[in-house]
């Protein structure tokens, strides 16, 4: 490999990322990945959070209208491919499109089959075995696709 590509790959691996929470609730899992909207948000970035259920999303979207007293975040749930979404926070209930976002949240059971395309890309996962069991299948996904993502593990805090 030279090492122009081994730049280029390390710069890939640096806007993969997986956040392994302390915590083993939802609502953890939910009240970081509105933290990680709002930074990408305030950057200027469009953001798309997908997830599997309705539930799930009106969760979020509760939680995006409240997040913080001093702003609001502008969001839409996007409930299946057809809806285009012109907001820049998006909840989405279908497999992201690339080209539309700049950054993508995974809470989703799914990885989106292209996901080695997307500028940035973080998976949240809170300190629970099923979810824990479902991030490193997320984890082993990236590394065939080439990417091996930076690891924030709050549970040993160093």
């Amino acid at each position: 490999m030279s090492e122009a590509d081994s730049a280029t790959q390390e710069e890939r691996n640096q806007s993969y990322w997986f956040h392994i929470l302390a915590q083993n609730t939802a609502a953890a899992r939910n009240l970081h990945t509105a933290k990680l909207v709002d930074k990408a948000w305030q950057q200027g970035d469009r953001v798309g959070i997908v997830c599997d259920t309705m539930q799930h999303a009106q969760e979020l979207d509760d939680l995006l209208w409240n997040f913080s007293p001093d702003a609001f975040i502008p969001h839409r749930i996007v409930p299946d491919s057809a809806t285009t979404c012109t907001d820049p926070v998006g909840i989405l209930l279908c497999p992201p499109v690339a080209e539309d976002w700049d950054t993508v949240i995974i809470l989703s059971d799914t990885l989106p089959a292209d996901a080695d395309r997307f500028k940035r890309l973080a998976l949240v996962a809170q300190n629970d075995e099923a979810v824990l069991e479902q991030a490193r299948s997320h984890f082993k996904q990236l590394r065939a696709l080439g990417i091996t993502p930076r690891v924030h593990d709050q549970r040993n805090p160093r």
